[in-house]
């Protein structure tokens, strides 16, 4: 069985319009094309769409059925049509977690001060390839290791390492902790697209680990009080949550900020993008602990 969109949109157009006729001025063709459209598309699919009277058009409980189908599909070819003839007229971004981290507004302000016939898209997944595996993006900010395979990518800046913590916790009247103290306690990490592994403390001296897959999860987890987390500052300006502080972890090593592409098929803005954000982190001073109270040290 083969069905055709001009089928389905034939279908649309008469349920909308009312009539065969409006239908067909609607279209652009005649009325008797509308009638062997809709012929067809009921043959193909073994059931009767509309009940006809002189009087009135109604669609049959298939009608209804396939009538719903048909406008989900039309929409995702016309997102489909959007998506190809816009072509390099949009920049799509994506990223797993934070974004640009605290230079994601400046970084939306400036191009559109200097792209304004690019738009900006940033499009947050779950994925570790922040969207490119999955064609949801053109670039990704990324600040896990280069995923293998088609892809190149630029650094663009570092980042200090964060511990997330519950706000009440004894930790939080202070500036900062070490690694060496994260290690006695819970550690709540996600296993896909999180940047902090085990690795970050010698063999003999890891904290217990708690696994999640989502931030979502990882901040639902450190507010409950029983875990901490650790991640880079550009976690702190983009989820800041009640019940949840940051402080810095002073002798973590820090965390590469990367633009991500294929490389077979670069967007044309690449460049200019890689640009944008590497001068935003150049031109920014080191990170401080936020949320910061009396008795801190």
């Amino acid at each position: 069985m083969d069905l055709e969109l001009r089928q389905l949109r034939c279908l649309v157009a008469i349920v909308d319009a009312g009539t065969f006729t409006d239908a067909a001025i609607e279209l652009g063709v005649s009325q008797a094309a509308v009638s062997r459209t809709l012929a067809s598309l009921e043959r193909a699919l073994g059931v009767r769409l509309l009940n006809r009277t002189s009087r009135s058009l109604t669609p049959t409980t298939a009608g209804v059925q396939v009538l719903a189908r048909a406008r989900h599909l039309l929409d995702e070819a016309d997102d489909l049509v959007r998506e190809a003839t816009t072509g390099h007229t949009r920049l799509r971004i994506g990223h797993p977690w934070s974004a640009m981290g605290r230079h994601t507004a400046e970084f939306q302000r400036r191009w559109a001060a200097g792209h304004p016939d690019i738009e900006l898209l940033l499009i947050r997944t779950n994925s570790a390839t922040g969207g490119l595996a999955e064609g949801l993006c053109d670039l990704a900010v990324l600040r896990t290791p280069m995923p293998p395979g088609r892809y190149s990518g630029a650094a663009v800046g570092r980042e200090d390492r964060y511990c997330a913590m519950a706000a009440d916790d004894p930790w939080a009247r202070r500036r900062s902790v070490t690694l060496a103290e994260i290690a006695t306690r819970v550690l709540v990490i996600d296993t896909r697209t999180g940047t902090t592994t085990t690795d970050l403390w010698p063999a003999d001296a890891r904290p217990e680990v708690e696994r999640i897959h989502d931030i979502d999860d990882w901040l639902a987890a450190i507010a409950t009080g029983r875990c901490v987390g650790v991640t880079p500052h550009g976690t702190v300006p983009q989820y800041r949550r009640d019940g949840i502080v940051y402080r810095r972890v002073r002798d973590a090593p820090q965390v590469p900020v990367r633009l991500v592409w294929r490389r077979e098929d670069p967007h044309p803005a690449t460049h200019a993008a890689v640009a944008l954000l590497g001068e935003l982190y150049r031109g920014s001073d080191r990170p401080h602990a936020t949320h910061r109270g009396r008795g801190q040290r």
